[in-house]
């Protein structure tokens, strides 16, 4: 089941994350200006070690999103360049191949390599032109792996076909690494806590404000600006194909240059 906010627009769920963080400071300055009267100085001597401890927490749910959003985005990478890796030793090794399948191994190759690139460029949210892009990678594969099956019969030398054969396999390998990569990021359930965590550490950072008698200072606003900013980082790295931060696909486009006839 595709995730609510996998879909939204970074700037759409970072510019409600930052109304909802300017909304909850001014409820809570006013609940705490209502409550200021009656509140003993013990009381707000707590209040204020409670919002110290909150935002605690929100720093290191932070560091712990970033993080894994961090390692998402690494992995995503290491498995674009694994894979050219792999396409480009199985595109050397046609040269072990029997001159009947070597130009048609490299002609199949060349075709994959074009799609895997144009598969790259696709959002992940372009649903329709990613399964066309899949659909077309499997028949590819299928077709070579049918051409390494003829030269096989046609010379079983493990230091020939078998070789190639090996290379292929790899690719098709690097194919399901790269693929379950994209479909890794950080769960949901994450993101709606630290919203939550927002919410709350803004709600306390206003009461406070309220209790001592003055609104929230000019430092706060560029806080809570810093973490909407933060927020955005680790939702553009966890989204491969969209947004400012992209996954770097030079290694194919360079091995598609390569090859080319």
């Amino acid at each position: 089941m595709r995730e609510i906010m996998y879909d939204q627009s970074s700037v759409v769920i970072v510019m409600v994350l930052l109304l909802s963080m300017i909304a909850v400071i001014e409820l809570g300055f006013r609940i705490g200006a209502r409550w200021a009267a009656s509140t003993v100085e013990s009381s707000r001597s707590q209040v204020s070690a409670i919002q110290a401890s909150l935002l605690g927490v929100l720093g290191l749910l932070l560091a712990f999103t970033l993080s894994l959003a961090l390692q998402r985005f690494d992995a995503r990478s290491q498995a674009v360049v694994e894979e050219a890796n792999a396409i480009g030793t199985a595109w050397l090794r046609t040269d072990l191949l029997p001159a009947a399948q070597r130009e048609q191994a490299r002609e199949q190759m060349r075709h994959y390599i074009d799609l895997r690139v144009q598969a790259g460029a696709r959002a992940t949210t372009d649903v329709d032109a990613r399964a066309g892009l899949l659909a077309a990678s499997a028949h590819a594969q299928t077709a070579m792996w049918r051409t390494a099956t003829e030269a096989a019969a046609a010379d079983p030398g493990p230091v020939t076909s078998g070789l190639f054969i090996q290379a292929l396999n790899e690719v098709f390998d690097a194919y399901g690494r790269r693929a379950a990569a994209l479909e890794r990021h950080v769960p949901e359930i994450v993101l709606f806590l630290l919203y939550g965590t927002f919410l709350l550490t803004g709600s306390i950072v206003g009461f406070t404000s309220g209790l001592s008698g003055q609104r929230a200072s000019f430092v706060t606003y560029v806080m809570v600006v810093l973490i909407v900013l933060l927020v955005f980082i680790i939702i553009d790295l966890d989204r491969p194909r969209r947004g400012l931060i992209e996954v770097n696909q030079a290694s194919l486009v360079e091995l598609q240059a390569l090859t080319a006839p």
